[in-house]
């Protein structure tokens, strides 16, 4: 993900649930959201130290101990191939079944999961998927470190405009708003958010038909074989 807080934004719920069924989940966060917040007094780097802290905390809320952070600039994400190479350096070590990642499209009914930056980590995500991390000839350093290939079963894409598959996520719900409330820096009205991300999650339910008063996040997934 390309900040801290947008896998909380869009998939705290649905990692909560793998978690509670046993399943390995790390994270890997691009930037570290330097460029968050609206405190003028807090420096950059102070910004980026606490949100560090801030997601570090909320990954332990929805049971993720394991984050990569890659310390990119915020703000200023392009999909280069440094960005490549070192996302496909994660997958090579951490060697997921699945990925999930942000959109590469841009989704004019909601601009805000289009910042540039989401743009740019799921065009770098998606390069890196397929196919560098499987590719032994792509970014001959890392095989020189013994990094071998590795092939990721699936992506599930969040912020897409035409999501495929909804995960339930009523009984982590609570989860996910602890993990959000993490961010204490990016929440000058943390009720708010609480019931707009209630109303997000209400309504992806509702479009996947499981029912009034469920809730859910939504993918779009792509099988990569």
């Amino acid at each position: 993900m390309a900040h801290p807080d947008d896998v909380d934004f869009g998939s705290a719920g649905t990692v909560g649930w793998l978690t509670s069924h046993g399943v390995d989940v790390s994270y890997c966060i691009v930037t570290d959201g330097d460029a968050g917040g609206s405190d003028r007094a807090i420096s950059r780097a102070e910004m980026a130290s606490m949100r560090r802290k801030e997601q570090t905390a909320a990954a332990a809320v929805v049971g993720v101990d394991n984050l990569i952070f890659l310390g990119y600039p915020d703000g200023r994400l392009q999909p280069t191939l440094e960005l490549r190479r070192d996302i496909s350096r994660v997958i090579r070590e951490v060697t997921p079944t699945v990925v999930m990642g942000q959109s590469p499209e841009r989704n004019l009914d909601r601009i805000f999961a289009s910042h540039p930056d989401h743009l740019a980590a799921g065009e770098a995500t998606m390069s890196a998927v397929y196919p560098d991390a499987r590719n032994p000839f792509a970014f001959p350093e890392l095989l020189e470190a013994g990094l071998e290939p590795w092939t990721v079963e699936e992506i599930w894409l969040s912020g897409h405009g035409v999501p495929t598959d909804a995960i339930d996520i009523t009984d982590q719900f609570g989860r996910k708003i602890d993990a959000l409330m993490s961010h204490t820096s990016q929440h000058p009205d943390p009720d708010g958010v609480r019931e707009r991300i209630r109303q997000w999650n209400g309504m992806v339910a509702l479009n996947f038909e499981l029912g009034e008063g469920r809730l859910a996040e939504s993918f779009r997934v792509v099988r990569t074989n």
